[in-house]
């Protein structure tokens, strides 16, 4: 609201604005804030900015061996090429060679020894990037070939490990599984996911006069790439500024990996004292990155007559590729979501960080989590086939809750467990029972045509388990007109981070939120940020912002007190106004009135999450603040003759706490449901026996198109049940959980492949679940198996 407006507005007009409530708060569906510059075209990216004068483009040559020493390397070729300014090695970097996330073991350039297929050896900066291409094409490598372990079970069996093997464990497991009336065991292959960004990695540098840098980035992580980029380089970080506007999708790809073109471009930018881009082509960006870590997970499980689990031993096994990066916070969540929503009685789970001649694996979406929640969704299955009951019937025994029932293997007590309501809600919704009598009936008169139905619940837990990671910066300025500038160390991906945080700061001041503009994160606003990942970039970059909000606005409201000599009570905030005891004026005219007595009208936040606590040495601990919970019921038809699928129906209750902007969050819960069906259902990714990713573009790699969707797709939100800790306004994390409402589709599979086995057969169906199979699947049941005869002449784990 202007002057103008302030100037000719009646007091009754501002008592009735100020009787209205705010349109544009916290729990508004308040749309995307570049959402229109997004759908026009408009939304500028890093690859859309203008070039600078003088600018080099870089091309990367890749490894063509999964493992073996570089006996010749020479780089005079390349200078050939007309337009080329520099071609760089391992022994060119100014400073630090290694960019490794948390433990060393990723060298920026391959230094004597490439260890997976699509290692970057060397890289050529040029006018243009067809130039560099072909000049980094023309330099001279070659080879001595060395053995290489490509497969996670290969890697178990030699103990070939990136790091230490961890353990959890309650009770005496192996006691109670040998008591156990009922025992089964078994082991899963889980398939990894390729990231998929619409935006491939991409960096665009700056040199600057003091010899620093501005690094324009598509990261999640902008403190990192600031730290690397200032190691590769041999300079203090205040040297280094990383400007972050929002990227073209991220889901954990960018937490880590983002970081190898900066600090490529960083070094060319500052050799040649030009400025730099390097944005990845599509087969390169995937074969040169880590995926979501495929596993290997072993069980034996011990039960009773009611399904109900008495003892548990869970091994998982991740297949990490050729460096630490952050496999051992990821296999950690695998251990620590390996019970998902059940109480696992005597249990020891055991985590192995396997090292294959791959890509360095890294996070994704769910950190590992949904990984260890696959293995006892399968056990799940597994028991109510045994025992010849409704699955639903068998998770519902096993949920924690009760006495004594409430403690997970590392010791965190589940508190306000809203699954069993939850459940029960989705059961009656989604109309299951009757479903699955329909079903059973629909199956016994289709020889081949077959449905299946399928309830799963999730139990994620919200907080980084790298603990000092559970902190956040704001930045907050309110200027004489009363507009406001807000930054925050968050990243902004297409989740909608930035419009809640400014829904946030709108809701604390009471004005609308277009009087908000948050500004690209950037580290010399920021610093010290913790990547925008585990599902936090609400929790804490919103309590952040909250804080310097709220500081700002008890300066104000101690002035008004002083100057209008009245109590702070008597002064409130209320849609563009303050009213001050009996008097009204509007928000911007309150702040010119406290810029001109001198009041500090700009303030940082800060917030670190409390009362988590982990022991690794002692594996107990409580590493998630709060767990977020839902439940999905998916129907789906298998067609047995081909093993080809459709997605019926699809039931999501999901909990979000008080939801800060529904619209967001119904549109993270669909978006993350799809990722994660097709993880377990499309996306095959498939390395040939030379350890080269095979699918390496769209042409073979299949995320879910329209036609995957579920043809009636219902979401809702869970009503009326605040998150009882002290999140920003009791709201709850949104961007991860949903990602494993998707396991109700493989469940659902293997409940029509389960319609056609015969002698009691029970299916295994690793993931993916492709078309093919499933169809080994039905035809291993259906002749009395348990496991498809014939396996895969690739490697596709």
């Amino acid at each position: 609201m202007s002057n103008a407006n302030h100037n000719t507005m009646s007091h009754e007009e501002m008592v009735a604005i100020a009787k209205q409530d705010l349109k544009t708060g916290v729990g508004k569906s308040v749309k995307h804030d570049s959402a229109p510059k997004q759908v026009t075209g408009e939304a500028i990216y890093i690859d859309d900015r203008l070039e600078f004068p003088n600018q080099l483009h870089v091309y990367a040559r890749l490894s063509t061996h999964a493992h073996a020493n570089i006996t010749k390397l020479d780089v005079s070729p390349c200078y050939e090429f007309e337009g080329v300014a520099i071609a760089i090695t391992s022994k060119d970097i100014p400073g630090q060679l290694d960019i490794g996330a948390v433990l060393p073991g990723d060298p920026l350039l391959a230094d004597g020894t490439v260890e997976y297929y699509g290692q970057p050896v060397l890289a050529v900066a040029a006018n243009d990037m067809e130039t560099a291409r072909k000049a980094a094409m023309a330099a001279i490598v070659e080879y001595e070939p060395l053995p290489a372990i490509l497969d996670v079970k290969d890697a178990l069996a030699r103990k070939h490990f990136v790091s230490a093997s961890h353990q959890q464990k309650r009770g005496d497991a192996a006691s109670a599984i040998a008591a156990a009336k009922h025992v089964i065991e078994g082991d899963l292959d889980i398939g990894g996911q390729e990231h998929f960004y619409l935006e491939t990695q991409v960096s665009s540098v700056m040199p600057t006069e003091d010899g620093g840098m501005i690094v324009y980035t598509s990261t999640q992580n902008p403190t990192e790439v600031q730290k690397l980029v200032a190691e590769v380089l041999g300079v203090p970080m205040h040297k280094v500024v990383i400007d972050m506007r929002r990227m073209g999708g991220g889901f954990g790809g960018k937490e880590t990996q983002a970081a190898a073109p900066a600090c490529m471009a960083a070094v060319i930018a500052h050799l040649t004292g030009r400025p730099t881009k390097m944005r990845l082509p599509r087969n390169e960006d995937m074969t040169m990155t880590g995926k979501r870590h495929p596993f290997y997970n072993q069980y034996r499980i011990g039960f009773d007559d009611n399904g109900v689990i008495q003892g548990a031993e869970i091994t998982v096994s991740g297949n990490c590729g050729y460096s630490p990066d952050l496999s051992n916070s990821i296999v950690d969540r695998a251990m620590f979501h390996s019970d998902n929503a059940y109480y696992l009685g005597n249990a020891t789970v055991t985590g192995h960080r396997c090292k294959t001649n791959t890509a360095s694996n890294t996070a994704y979406r769910g950190f590992g989590g949904p990984q260890g929640m696959m293995t006892i969704e399968h056990i799940m299955d597994e028991i109510a086939r045994y025992l010849k009951k409704d699955p639903l019937e068998v998770r519902k025994a096993n949920y924690y809750g009760g006495e004594g029932r409430n403690v997970t293997h590392y010791y965190q007590t589940v508190e306000d467990n809203f699954l069993p309501e939850i459940t029960e809600q989705l059961e009656q919704n989604s109309d299951y029972h009757h479903r699955r009598r329909e079903i059973e009936a629909f199956n016994r008169t289709s020889p081949i045509l077959k449905k299946g139905l399928a309830i799963t619940p999730v139990k994620f837990g919200i907080s980084f388990t790298a603990t000092f990671l559970n902190q956040a910066g704001a930045l907050i300025h309110i200027y004489t007109d009363g507009s406001i500038h807000l930054n925050h160390g968050g990243t902004e991906m297409g989740q909608g981070l930035n419009t809640k945080v400014a829904q946030i700061v709108a809701q604390e001041f009471q004005v609308d939120i277009d009087r908000n503009q948050i500004t690209a994160t950037n580290t010399d606003k920021v610093p010290n940020t913790s990547p925008t990942a585990a599902s936090s970039g609400t929790d804490l970059n919103g309590k952040a912002a909250q804080n310097a909000a709220q500081n700002i606005k008890q300066r104000l409201i101690d002035f008004a007190a002083g100057h209008y000599k009245v109590t702070p009570e008597e002064v409130t905030f209320k849609n563009g106004m303050v009213i001050i005891r009996d008097e009204i004026i509007t928000f911007e005219a309150f702040v010119q009135q406290a810029y001109f007595n001198q009041v500090s009208l700009s303030s940082t936040g800060f917030y670190r999450t409390p009362k988590i606590h982990y022991d690794h040495e002692k594996a107990r601990g409580r590493p998630f603040y709060y767990y977020a919970y839902g439940a999905s019921c998916s129907e789906v038809i298998v067609d047995t003759l081909t093993g080809e699928y459709k997605i019926l129906r699809v039931d999501i209750l999901h909990d979000v706490g008080a939801s800060l902007n529904p619209a967001i969050d119904i549109g993270q819960i669909e978006g993350g449901f799809v990722q994660g069906a097709g993880w377990l259902t499309t996306e095959e990714l498939v390395w040939n026996h030379d350890g080269r990713l095979m699918t390496n573009g769209p042409a073979s790699y299949k995320i879910p198109a329209i036609a995957d969707m579920p043809i009636d797709f219902r979401t809702h939100l869970l009503e009326n049940r605040s998150n009882p800790e002290d999140t920003v306004f009791h709201s709850k994390a949104v961007g991860e959980p949903p990602f494993m409402l998707g396991m109700s589709v493989w469940s659902a599979l293997k409940d029509a492949i389960a319609s056609v086995a015969v002698n009691g057969a029970i299916s295994k169906l690793n993931t993916p679940a492709t078309p093919e199979r499933v169809l080994m699947a039905i035809q291993a049941v259906s002749q009395g198996a348990t496991e498809p005869s014939n396996k895969d002449e690739t490697v596709a784990a």
